[in-house]
């Protein structure tokens, strides 16, 4: 668990991962120098529930950061100080469905292959009221997505657009290993998950079911909500010399990656050539009309559809301005 001034939530959080059955022999929690009293909190449930029930074990660790090393580096240190051979992800503002760890957990036993597993969330708002939606319906996630997260080829879809949150996953600590150092072009969650495709068809798996409760209350670092058209057309709107290098580079580091832990050819293969056509992407026109012959190719050639999220990004590609504008 990472957290950061997370006194308004985390007992509810952390109560609902001491009521699991069998309970985790040890929670590790990463602060970045929480100024509340979140780590106090922590430290009296796990006490509370230690002392009200034998079958809770848990050992509680606490690594302390100040100053703090961001979302990213505060999950990879706590990765690393984990002991365990699954380990659980959690934010601290959420709720685990009570049998959450007695559903997931079989998988990996029934399967060698699996190195991750993610579920689907339910969105609730600040008080845990049910705001009508899960997670991938937030996402947008079509049904082939999911039937190729559950089922199919991960590493395919996880190629055109990442679908996994950290706060669903459970995940073998041999992953970790290999998953480290963590780079910093990518969160966590999604750097680990496509480590995890990577290997095999087989190391990946989407439970459908929402087995969390995913809080919206308005300071998510990282939240989910159904997109307006507004959203959608800001989102297309981002100027170019931000994301577009970001995705050249990430994608860049990713097959260099997966050479390195010598990942099956094919799946090295199909790296590269996600990594070949983000850079085609970077390096269109910066003037719009200019663009249009090399975006008409990529399409053309199915590169959209492979490697990006189709016609969305063709839009984006078009539409996109060079870069921000001056302040006025």
């Amino acid at each position: 668990m990472a957290t950061y001034n997370g006194g308004r939530f985390v007992a509810e959080q952390v109560r609902s991962i001491l009521a699991q059955r069998p309970a985790p022999f040890e929670l590790v929690v990463g602060d970045d120098d929480s100024a509340d009293d979140t780590l106090a909190i922590i430290e009296r449930e796990v006490t509370a529930a230690r002392s009200a029930d034998s079958a809770v074990q848990t050992e509680l660790v606490v690594r302390r950061h100040s100053p703090g090393l961001g979302v990213v580096g505060n999950f990879a240190d706590a990765l690393g100080a984990c002991r365990g051979d699954l380990i659980a992800l959690s934010d601290q503002d959420d709720v685990w469905a009570p049998d959450k760890l007695a559903r997931l957990v079989p998988l990996f036993a029934a399967d060698a292959r699996l190195q991750l597993v993610h579920t689907d969330a339910r969105l609730v708002d600040a008080a845990g009221e049910p705001l009508g939606l899960t997670l991938l319906d937030a996402l947008e996630a079509t049904a082939a997505e999911r039937d190729g997260l559950s089922s199919g080829d991960a590493f395919a879809v996880l190629l055109r657009r990442n679908l996994v949150t950290g706060a669903t996953v459970v995940l073998r600590r041999e992953l970790v290993d290999r998953a480290a150092p963590f780079v910093t072009e990518w969160v966590h969650d999604e750097w680990l998950a496509a480590l995890a495709a990577a290997q095999s068809p087989h190391g990946l798996r989407l439970v459908p079911e929402p087995l969390i409760d995913y809080r919206q209350h308005g300071a998510n670092e990282i939240g989910a909500r159904r997109p307006t058209m507004a959203d959608r057309w800001a989102k297309l709107r981002e100027p170019r010399d931000e994301r577009a290098p970001l995705l050249a580079e990430r994608t860049r580091l990713l097959a260099e990656r997966l050479e390195a832990l010598g990942v099956p050819p094919e799946r090295l293969a199909e790296a590269r050539a996600k990594h070949e056509h983000e850079s085609r992407r970077r390096d269109l026109p910066r003037w719009q009309p200019a663009r249009i012959p090399g975006i008409i190719t990529s399409a053309a050639r199915g590169r959209y559809g492979r490697y990006s999220r189709g016609m969305i990004d063709v839009l984006r590609d078009l539409v996109q301005p060079p870069s921000r504008r001056p302040a006025d």
